[in-house]
Order: structure tokens, then C-alpha cells, then sequence
């Protein structure tokens, strides 16, 4: 974690990074339950750089005593496409434990081949909506005692789920859902006693918004077209109002002719049968 800009805020992958340390500490021995529980509360709790650089700064990372560092540079935008989402290699995180607690995955992280979870009277949640993924192929193994993990899937992706529930179960709503071509399947294995596996699939907060967009501009544009043709359909009566009033006003005219042409015609009787008796 470096410390050229402690000030500057940190993101959701840097705070998983620490965490990640703190459990292999935790799994080495190098911490007991209560610190690896303080820390990491700290660690999720912490804003900016400056608040995560002594967490883990007493910590080796990787066999070396250096805490870990967090890259001031920007990364690269992955290229469109699910081909630019599976990476190969290994994944950013293999495994997670809630004890009582709990834990989280999400964000931009590499899911490796096989990650593995346990939750013991805790919960955790496994977000794949904005990773990437080492193979096509990745398995989440859940083991849930008395505690739930929760799969959150992208759309597109296609999900497998085999594993063995007692007393508690997993979710199979999402098998069945074909992938979009490229995609990666996710396997979903393990075992829940008194407890259970959610898998769901959801759109990215980024997406949802796109698509919230989408709608109300769809729904401005109908209702521009519905006012357009309110005001045509407005145009249309007050056109058919003025043929209306312009036929009557001839029907007038044409009625005080013809009784001025009656008039004049009683009259020239008149005068004709006076000339007459003249």
C-alpha cells in the first residue's frame, strides 16, 4: 500500500487486496480470530490510502515483510466483450472464510479456477457481475454451516449448480439459462447444513442506470410523439370546426339570397300588377 498519497481515496479492489492478506495471515497464524476480526472491520471501514497502509503494514505479503502495494496507476480498460473477461492465469482471490462474520467479493477481480468458501454462522457474497474470469470454465465451491453464501451471476453467463443441500439447499432458478457465446460457465458445487446457496443474476449498477436511462428517454420520446399528436389531432378538429363554420356561414349567405331574390321577385310582381291596373 504505498504512501506518496495517503489522501487519495481508496477503491473496493484495494480494500480486497488488504483483506486478502489478512486471512493468509489469519491461516498462517499470524494473527488470532480477534485481530484478524479488528483488522479487517478497519479494512472495510477505511476511505482513502493513508487509512489502509497500517493495517497490514507489520504483515509479510508473499514471503516478503513489505506491506502490499496499490498501483497509483490507472488500469487498462478491458476490451469489449466477454473475450476480453477471461484472462487466463491465476485469480486475484482463491478462497474466503466467515467465522461468525462475514465476507465479500465484488468488484473488478479475477475469479480463478476453483474458489472456495466456507461461512459458519456468517454469510458471504461472491460477485462475478464485474469480474474477470481466469478460464472459461470456474468453479465457486460454498460449504455454508448454519450460514448462506450468495452468487451473484452477470447476464449471459451460464451456471451450473451441483451442490448437496441438508436441512438447508442451494438455488437452482438459474440453471437452465443459456450463455451468450464466449461467455464463462460457472459452476456452483459444495454443501449447506442448516444453511444455504443463492444464486441470482444481475445487471451491473453501472448498467442498471444505463438502462433506467434508456426507459426515460424512451418515455420522453413518447410522450414528445403523444403530444404531437395531440396537437395534430387538435389541428385536425379546429380545421374540421373552421369547414363546419365556413359551410353554415355559406348556407347563411345562400339562405338571405334566395329570400332576397324572393323580395325582389314579390315586388316586380307587384309593380307589374300595378302597371297593369294602371
Amino acid at each position: 500500500m504505498t504512501d506518496d498519497a495517503p489522501e487519495l481515496r481508496a477503491s473496493d479492489a484495494d480494500r480486497e487486496r488488504v483483506a486478502e492478506v489478512l486471512r493468509d495471515a489469519l491461516a498462517e497464524g499470524r494473527l488470532d480470530m480477534t485481530e484478524f476480526e479488528e483488522r479487517l472491520d478497519a479494512t472495510y471501514k477505511a476511505r482513502t490510502y493513508g487509512e489502509l497502509a497500517p493495517i497490514t503494514r507489520d504483515l509479510p505479503v508473499g514471503g516478503v515483510a513489505a506491506a502490499p502495494r496499490v498501483s497509483m496507476a490507472k488500469e487498462p480498460e478491458r476490451s469489449g466483450g466477454w473475450a476480453g473477461r477471461i484472462t487466463g492465469g491465476e485469480g486475484s482471490s482463491t478462497w474466503a472464510v466467515a467465522v461468525m462474520s462475514g465476507f465479500q467479493r465484488k468488484g473488478r477481480w479475477t475469479v480463478p479456477r476453483r474458489f472456495n468458501s466456507f461461512a459458519f454462522w456468517g454469510g458471504g457474497e461472491i460477485d462475478l457481475r464485474e469480474a474477470d474470469f481466469a478460464a472459461g470454465e470456474v468453479v465457486i465451491n460454498c460449504v455454508a454451516i448454519m450460514g448462506g453464501a450468495n452468487v451473484i451471476v452477470p447476464p449471459g453467463v451460464e451456471v451450473i449448480v451441483r451442490g448437496i443441500g441438508i436441512m438447508g439447499g442451494f438455488d437452482h432458478s438459474e440453471e437452465g439459462v443459456p450463455g451468450d457465446p464466449g461467455a464463462p460457465r460457472v459452476i456452483v458445487t459444495g454443501f449447506a447444513f442448516w444453511g444455504g446457496v443463492g444464486v441470482e443474476r444481475k445487471v451491473t449498477r453501472a448498467e442498471r442506470q444505463r438502462l433506467k436511462e434508456e426507459r426515460r428517454q424512451e418515455k420522453l420520446e413518447r410522450r414528445a410523439a403523444q403530444r404531437e399528436l395531440r396537437s395534430s389531432d387538435r389541428d385536425d378538429v379546429a380545421d374540421a370546426h373552421r369547414r363546419m363554420l365556413d359551410d353554415h356561414r355559406d348556407m347563411v349567405r345562400e339562405h338571405r339570397d334566395a329570400r332576397r331574390e324572393d323580395r325582389e321577385l314579390r315586388r316586380e310582381d307587384r309593380d307589374r300588377r300595378r302597371r297593369g291596373e294602371d
